[in-house]
Parts: C-alpha cells; sequence; structure tokens
C-alpha cells in the first residue's frame, strides 16, 4: 500500500532487519555453533526497535564513531540526529569469546533465539561519557543512570539479522493485536485517509489533562496515535496490562473512534528526559506520525529536569533535521472557576482554583479505594486502577 502522503522515515528509508522464513531456518541451524549473548530486557527492547525499524536508520547496536558522536553531540556519525546510543553491553568473560568478524546469537532470557549480530567491533563501554551527557547527572538513584551502571564494561557492535522478536513462551503482556511495526501503522494511517498524524507517548494511564492534550492536537491533525511504551519501565510504573485495560475503556468512550487509534511501542524507558523527548519523536516519526505531544517534565524522573527542558531541546536543531513538528503544551489541569481543562495560557486563575494530585497521593487515594475526583481521572479509568492497586495491596500484605 502507497504511503507518500505520509513523513518520510528518519534518514529517509524504514529499515527492517527481519529476515524471510526460509533464510531464518538455515541461520538458526548456524546459530547454533555460534557464541551467543543473552540479552537483557532492555536490549531485547531495542532489539526489537531496530528489527522492525522503529529505530530507523539504525541496522544494528552501535560503533564507537556513533557512540561517540551521539553522546558528545545528538548525532550519529554521518550527522543524523540521533539522542541516545543504543548499546550492546556485555561482560569480561562474555567479551572474551567474542571476535570481530566473527557473528554471535542474541538469544532471549528464556533460550530462544532471537538474531544473529554481525560482529563489526568489540569496545570499551565509556560510560564516563554516556552517564552525565545523556541524562544530564550521575546521581545512581537516577534509574537511567544506574541501568547503565549495572551493563557490562565492554560494548559489541554490529548490524543484525533478526529470526524473531517473540520470546518462546509469549507473555500476554506483548499485546500482539496492538504491537503493528512501522510499516503497519503506515498502512492503518493511509487506509484512514490520514495525512497528519499528532503521536501521544504514555508509560502512565491517561488523565484528564492528557486527554485533553490529544484532543487539542486532534483539532490540527486528521487522527491522533494513541501510543503507550509497554517495554522495561522503572519499579512502581503502573503496568502496562492495567494501563492498556485503562486506555481501551478511555477510547471506546470518550473519543471519535475514526480519528483514533490505539497502538503500542515495545521500547524501554530511559528516563532521560530532553534526550529521550528527541528519541521518541523520531520513532513517531518512523511509525508515520507528522505531530508529537511534548508536554511537561517528557520523559522525565525525580527532579532532575527542568518543567520544559524537553520541549525547548527541539529548539538546538533545524527543524528538517528532525522531521516531525513537537506540539508543545503547558501544565494543564481542570480549574474549578473555569469549569473546565485549562492550562496557563488560557486560564487567568490560581493554583487554588486547581484539581492537581501528585502521583504519590493519587497511589495513596487508590489503595485506600478512593476514587480520585472525575475532574483529575475518568470514573472508569479509576475503577481500573482501584482494582489494580487494592490487589497489590493485598499481595503486599
Amino acid at each position: 500500500m502507497k504511503t507518500e502522503s505520509l513523513i518520510a522515515p528518519h534518514g529517509g528509508r524504514l529499515i527492517n532487519r527481519i529476515i524471510d522464513s526460509s533464510r531464518a531456518e538455515a541461520l538458526a541451524a548456524e546459530a547454533a555453533a555460534m557464541r551467543s549473548i543473552t540479552l537483557s530486557t532492555k536490549q531485547a527492547c531495542d532489539l526489537e526497535m531496530m528489527a522492525t525499524g522503529a529505530f530507523s536508520p539504525l541496522t544494528g547496536f552501535v560503533g564507537k564513531a556513533d557512540f561517540d558522536s551521539i553522546c558528545s553531540n545528538l548525532r550519529l556519525a554521518d550527522g543524523t540526529v540521533w539522542p541516545i546510543p543504543i548499546t550492546l553491553a556485555v561482560d569480561d568473560e562474555v567479551k572474551a569469546a567474542l571476535r570481530p568478524g566473527q557473528q554471535a546469537a542474541l538469544k532471549h532470557q528464556d533460550g530462544t533465539l532471537l538474531a544473529v549480530i554481525d560482529i563489526q567491533e568489540i569496545y570499551p563501554h565509556d560510560k564516563t561519557l554516556e552517564i552525565p551527557n545523556v541524562f544530564g547527572t550521575e546521581d545512581e538513584a537516577h534509574p537511567g543512570v544506574k541501568a547503565v551502571m549495572d551493563e557490562g564494561e565492554w560494548l559489541v557492535a554490529g548490524p543484525i539479522q533478526v529470526i524473531t522478536v517473540t520470546p518462546g513462551v509469549e507473555p500476554a503482556e506483548q499485546f500482539t493485536e496492538f504491537r503493528l511495526p512501522p510499516a503497519k501503522t503506515r498502512e492503518a494511517f493511509t487506509k484512514r485517509g490520514w495525512k497528519t498524524v499528532t503521536a501521544f507517548q504514555t508509560r502512565n494511564p491517561i488523565h484528564r489533562a492528557h486527554e485533553y492534550l490529544t484532543k487539542c492536537a486532534l483539532e490540527i491533525c486528521d487522527g491522533v496515535l494513541i501510543h503507550p511504551l509497554v517495554g522495561e519501565t522503572k519499579p512502581g510504573d503502573i503496568p502496562a496490562d492495567v494501563r492498556m485495560t485503562c486506555y481501551q475503556i478511555l477510547i471506546q468512550k470518550y473519543y471519535v473512534a475514526d480519528r483514533t487509534m490505539l497502538a503500542v511501542m515495545p521500547a524501554a524507558m530511559r528516563y532521560a528526559g530532553p534526550r529521550e523527548a528527541i528519541l521518541h519523536a523520531l520513532v513517531r516519526k518512523n511509525y508515520g506520525c507528522s505531530h508529537f505531544i511534548v508536554g511537561r517534565d517528557h520523559a522525565g524522573v525525580g527532579e532532575y529536569y527542568g518543567t520544559y527542558d524537553a520541549q525547548l531541546v527541539f529548539d538546538e536543531f533545524d527543524p528538517h533535521e528532525v522531521g516531525i513538528t513537537p506540539l508543545r503544551f503547558e501544565h494543564a489541569a481542570w480549574c474549578n472557576a473555569c469549569e473546565g481543562m485549562t492550562s496557563a495560557k488560557t486560564c487567568p486563575h490560581g493554583p487554588q482554583q486547581k484539581v492537581f494530585l501528585s502521583g504519590t497521593k493519587l497511589r495513596e487515594m487508590l489503595r485506600a479505594g478512593k476514587r480520585p475526583p472525575q475532574e483529575f481521572t475518568r470514573p472508569e479509568v479509576a475503577d481500573v486502577l482501584i482494582r489494580w492497586a487494592t490487589a497489590e495491596q493485598a499481595v503486599g500484605a
């Protein structure tokens, strides 16, 4: 199906690293004699994102020239904008068994053969370069920093040939019905006649402020892609299956069906704030979206980033280099005086008129079986969250 009317993928073409079934069968047989690398959850997520073209123009785990350039300049060595290095870290023991010019089998933690990497380089993992540049902090309390610190001291680089992205025992969290690769979302947008599509990134249930942002975006775009991240997140985040139930209920009752689409993004969170906002935008460009919602503290955690740093970072690039249009929204909330959703741009009233709930306060209410105010979240969503929170509390008691 033709998709010329949609935005071009990052780098100009959509990468596909999944090989055909006949080649996959032969490669799997060859892989039996190869050294193997068992992927971490983050690495398995990255593998899938590269395999399907979501990380276009990457064809594999990055080499040293790209690693250094990404960390220092937010670009690949050839100058293409890319904000976070996608790496395959291994420890000393694994590294000792590998050589450039060889191949290695990449396996899921359950033993499933996922892919083969053609090893071009093995180089030291320069965490002193990566961590402060990518995360803006070296504090190991930051989940992204800790994840990198816990990784191996060597990076294996090279293109990948992917046999499958699905482990042998498929968990319910695969969300197969909604796990659409970029080629499929592009087909769906074209079939619906959408030329402009806004993407909404989330790792949380959608509350009233999020709903407001997506509907504002729909006033200027043909459709909206609700695109939750369902890869690796930090402990304490609401599980993906609970969130998916919330999204489906909300879309069914409060969104226009032929203007709304739900799909999942199997990426891992880095919690890298501004840099991750750029990554999330480029990924949605690959999925075929022309616009991308960037709200308050996008991809942030704790107090590591300024409220709107993730919006300001887009100003560091020529708009044509990123390609996708960021939609920059102020912090939105219900205003009792205005009797509706507002932001600082649209409402003259002070914070005493606003309905705000911190994440901590919200979780306390849910665990107590108390319904958050409907000005903060839809009652149907609150029902799902209360059931989850009280069940979690019962298990932990």
